[in-house]
This record gives C-alpha cells, structure tokens and sequence, in this order.
C-alpha cells in the first residue's frame, strides 16, 4: 500500500511563496517519479511539475518553469514543491501522485494524495 501526504498549503498573498511537501511510505515507485498537480474547481486537474527519484531529472509546465522549483530528498522520501511570485490563479487543491515514469498525464501516476489547498487572495 501507498501513501501520499501532502501538507505545506494555505493562505497566501499574491507575490508570496509556498512549500509544498509530499512524503512518499509503502511500496511506491522508488525507481520512478513523484509530481504535482493541481485542480481548481472551475478546471480540469493539470500537471505542475514531477521529478524522478533517481538522477533528480525534472519536468515543469510552462506556467511553473520560472515560479516553481521541484525537489527531492530520497532519504527522507520526500518531495518539495517551492512556489514562489504566487499569483491569484494559482490558487487551486495541490496533489502529489507517485508513478513509474516521469510524464505529464495524470493517467502515468497510480497513487494519489488526498490534497493540499493553496489559496492566493489579499
């Protein structure tokens, strides 16, 4: 079994920064990448970032390249998400899904957390 906790979400201003954290327990894809997404009620779920666990290889979406910064620590099975110059638009439910490859399609990741809002409003 594998289990997904996110936690790092909240209020925040525009221009302001976040850290999401995800950390990864059970017999999850060790070998395979960890992502975020995202889904505001008014959307469809969309990719953000993932990162693979081996080599440290990223992949963002072009709204998070310059904003948000993935990360890792393995010994910690832990995966970061830095969101920085937040914006109105970001505001949404963050989720972190393991899979066994790094792709942008919800539909690699097989194991899911339950989510963290982000809320950006002054």
């Amino acid at each position: 079994q594998v289990q997904l906790v996110e936690s790092g979400g909240g209020l925040m201003q525009p221009g302001g920064s976040l850290r999401l954290s995800c950390t990864a327990s059970g017999d999850f894809f060790r070998g395979g990448a960890l992502a975020w997404f995202r889904q505001d009620l008014r959307k469809e779920r969309e990719f953000v970032a993932a990162i693979r666990w081996i080599g440290g290889r990223t992949l963002y979406a072009d709204f998070a390249e310059t904003r948000f910064t993935i990360s890792r620590d393995n010994a910690k099975n832990t995966v970061w998400l830095q969101m920085n110059s937040l914006r109105p638009e970001d505001t949404a439910v963050y989720f972190c899904a393991s899979g066994a490859y790094m792709r942008r399609s919800e539909s690699e990741y097989a194991d899911w957390g339950v989510g963290t809002q982000v809320t950006v409003s002054s």
